[in-house]
C-alpha cells in the first residue's frame, strides 16, 4: 500500500511538472517580486513628494493650483491600498494605475513652473530632491518594464497548452500588465533638465 501511495505521488508530480505546474508557480512568483519592486519605487517618489512641495513653496507660494494639484494627487495615491493582492483585480488595478498617472502629470506640472524661478532653481535642497526625483523616475520605469516581462511570460504559460489545463485547474488567470491609454506618459520620467535659464517671475 505504501508503495503504491508513493508511486501514484511520484505519477502525480511527474504529471504536474509536465503540464507547467511548476512554470505557473516560478512565474507567478516573479510577477510577484517585480510588482514588490515597482510599488518600492512609488513608494519612494511619493515620499519625496512633501518635501519637494515645501520647498517649491518656499519660493513659489503663488502658484497654489499647482502645488495643491501635487499634494492632491499625492492624497489619491495613497488611498489605494497598494499590496501584492492588487494585480489579481483589473479594477483596483486600473485605479491604482490611474491614480500614479495623475501623480506623474501633477509633478510634470510642478517642475515647468519652477523654471520660472531661478533662486528655487539653484537652491541647493531642490537640487538635490530634483536629483532624487529623477533617479527615481527611473528606477519606477525599469521595475515596471520588468513588471511587464514578468507579466507577459506568465501570461503566456497561463494561456498556453497543455499548461493552461493546469492553470484553469489549479485557479491560475490571466494578470493585468501595466499598459493603459496614458502609457507612453506615465513611463517616461518628467522633464527635471534646469540648466537653462529663465526669467523671474515679478
Amino acid at each position: 500500500m505504501h508503495n503504491l501511495l508513493l508511486s501514484l505521488t511520484l505519477l502525480f508530480t511527474i504529471t504536474l511538472s509536465g503540464c507547467g505546474y511548476n512554470t505557473l508557480q516560478s512565474t507567478d512568483e516573479q510577477i510577484k517580486a517585480t510588482w514588490a519592486e515597482v510599488l518600492n519605487q512609488y513608494q519612494r517618489r511619493a515620499d519625496l513628494v512633501p518635501n519637494l512641495v515645501n520647498v517649491v513653496k518656499g519660493f513659489a507660494a503663488q502658484e497654489k493650483d499647482v502645488l495643491l494639484g501635487v499634494t492632491n494627487a499625492r492624497s489619491r495615491v495613497g488611498s489605494v491600498q497598494a499590496t501584492p493582492e492588487l494585480i489579481n483585480d483589473p479594477e483596483a488595478f486600473a485605479k491604482f494605475q490611474s491614480a500614479q498617472g495623475e501623480l506623474t502629470s501633477a509633478l510634470s506640472r510642478l517642475l515647468v513652473v519652477a523654471e520660472n524661478y531661478p533662486q528655487l532653481k539653484s537652491d541647493a535642497n531642490f537640487r538635490d530632491l530634483q536629483a532624487q526625483l529623477e533617479g527615481t523616475e527611473n528606477r519606477i520605469t525599469v521595475a515596471r518594464n520588468r513588471y511587464i516581462k514578468a507579466v507577459q511570460e506568465y501570461n503566456v504559460v497561463v494561456r498556453s497548452f497543455p499548461s493552461n489545463l493546469t492553470a484553469m485547474v489549479f485557479g491560475f488567470q490571466v494578470k493585468p500588465s501595466l499598459t493603459v491609454e496614458n502609457e507612453k506618459e506615465i513611463s517616461t520620467a518628467p522633464k527635471v533638465d534646469f540648466s537653462a535659464p529663465s526669467p523671474a517671475r515679478q
